[in-house]
């Protein structure tokens, strides 16, 4: 082969991986390891999935999350015990695929087994951000662990509601989302996205399935017009 023809190969090689990187920055939701893999009634985790966790150090239960979320959540509770007097608490962290099982199954029976019921509370198995490890149920001490939309009433909802975004958490399921995310208002459960993604989240004021289609048309946008030319063709 000629020097020419090996320098055209090598130049398509490198086009085709510098296209492939931008392809897989367009879908984080496929991600696994990443801060925006999708879990909901579309986007399912094996089984098998555990990611690394370390046991949170705050107060509550169930305090196992990945180490950068924890870390985050440890922070997020004593900047609102600083900013409130209100001591935030871990209700429920990560969860394997088996307990999300039993939850669904316990849902399912207290529904008289409305499957369309049940699935507008609780995740069915693999589709839980909880097995991600990246995703809280957060209470306040002064109420206790008990989840409820009242949660989003006190002096802790509101702050977290105000204020996760700034240590990379949304507030999953907001007021108006339900035909977005599948799941009534849940004032109590954050997801970890590091600070950028939430800061973007917080400021568009839009679900994480709405923001992931920004992202995969902002990155294609830019294969197809790198020089910022707008998409428009000559």
């Amino acid at each position: 082969m000629s020097s020419f023809l090996q320098s055209i190969g090598s130049l398509a090689t490198a086009g085709m991986m510098l296209l492939s990187g931008a392809l897989e920055e367009a879908a984080p939701q496929n991600d696994i390891d990443g801060l925006l893999f999708l879990a909901n009634r579309q986007w399912t985790l094996h089984e098998a999935f555990e990611p690394e966790l370390v046991i949170t150090p705050v107060r509550g239960q169930v305090r196992r999350l990945r180490p950068d979320a924890a870390a985050a959540l440890t922070e997020m509770f004593e900047a609102c015990k600083k900013d409130t007097g209100v001591t935030l608490m871990s209700v429920s962290g990560y969860r394997e695929y088996a307990k999300q099982a039993r939850i669904y199954q316990r849902k399912l029976r207290s529904v008289k087994k409305n499957v369309e019921k049940a699935d507008e509370y609780v995740a069915r198995p693999g589709a839980s951000e909880h097995q991600l490890g990246l995703a809280m149920d957060v209470g306040q001490v002064q109420t206790g662990t008990q989840l409820s939309s009242s949660f989003g009433k006190t002096k802790g909802g509101k702050w977290v509601l105000e204020h996760c975004w700034e240590y990379g958490f949304i507030l999953r399921y907001n007021k108006g989302w339900e035909e977005i995310t599948g799941y009534q208002y849940e004032p109590w459960h954050v997801r970890y996205v590091g600070k950028e993604n939430a800061r973007l989240i917080h400021e568009a004021d839009i679900p994480l399935e709405t923001y992931l289609l920004a992202v995969r048309e902002s990155v294609l946008l830019d294969i197809v017009t790198p020089n910022g030319t707008g998409g428009e063709i000559e």
